[in-house]
């Protein structure tokens, strides 16, 4: 596996900056894209190569392919890690803000694997990573844009998987659980921007935060999620699914045991949903 060419989206911070450097450090070339490429100037290096990347623009994403084509001609691994949260009640999120969940979620990853399709069919069995969320597993009060656009994304990556398999590039999708990086601020900022004025769950205030900061609650470090899926992605055989973190398997397995009715009651409890009235 030694001189393998990947592209990681979302590398300013947290789980895409921490895989971008393991992989760097296994012998690999990483194109670590970035909004902000200026995040990316302290651990820039011969391997580990920024590059300007809004996965929502199509001239960013065709200036990529042109420069990875030019310099590698192929690409084996194309990690799909950019996203975010947009929390905030139903009645209350905007669709807008709906449509652009969905546009970097779900819309964009696709996007980036059909511009780069012709660079991962010139390789050797190359990978497509598709990072999830145990969300897109069991969904819960208040996040349901963000819940619908992984669970979105995991079925995408299902069939992605069964299609791309004949043309010899595997398919996985990451299902992260709590994981310490800048999205719980950024989804809790959107969520309190989300919550209208007359809402009528002005009240839970507190409780919508609280979801929007949930992978706060004993995550586990981007250094160790990148260690796991590293050593997946550089394996002989790489799994179709991998569960790491926090609630990343026990998300899953309360929406495929526990009865509906005492699953809402629950989550409803949980998030004080029970206290409107």
């Amino acid at each position: 596996m030694s001189g393998k060419i990947f592209l990681i989206t979302g590398c300013s911070s947290g789980i895409g900056r921490a895989l971008a450097q393991d992989i760097c450090a296994a012998g690999h070339i990483v194109y670590a894209a970035a909004r902000n490429i200026d995040s990316l100037e302290s651990v820039a290096s011969t391997s580990l190569r920024p590059v300007s990347l809004d996965v929502n623009s199509a001239v960013d994403i065709a200036a990529v392919y042109d420069l990875i084509k030019r310099d590698q001609g192929r690409l084996d691994v194309l990690v799909n890690n950019a996203g975010y949260g947009a929390m905030g009640p139903l009645l209350d999120i905007s669709s807008e803000e709906i449509r652009a969940q969905f546009d970097t979620n779900l819309f964009a990853p696709l996007q980036m694997v059909q511009s780069f399709m012709p660079l991962m069919r010139a390789a050797d069995s190359a990978i497509i990573a598709n990072i999830g969320s145990a969300a897109g597993f069991l969904s819960t009060p208040f996040s349901g844009a963000y819940c619908a656009s992984k669970a979105a994304l995991h079925t995408l990556s299902e069939v992605m998987r069964m299609e791309l398999q004949p043309l010899g590039v595997h398919v996985m999708t990451v299902v992260p659980g709590a994981v310490s990086s800048a999205f719980s601020n950024t989804a809790g900022n959107r969520a309190s921007a989300n919550l209208a004025d007359n809402s009528a769950y002005k009240n839970l205030e507190v409780a919508i935060d609280a979801r929007a900061r949930i992978s706060a609650d004993s995550p586990t470090t981007p250094a160790r999620f990148a260690r796991v899926l590293a050593a997946a992605l550089l394996s002989a055989r790489p799994p179709a699914e991998l569960h790491v973190g926090q609630g990343s398997t026990v998300m899953p397995m309360l929406k495929k045991y526990l009865p509906r009715a005492l699953r809402d009651r629950m989550l409803s409890r949980k998030f004080k949903l029970d206290s409107i009235g």
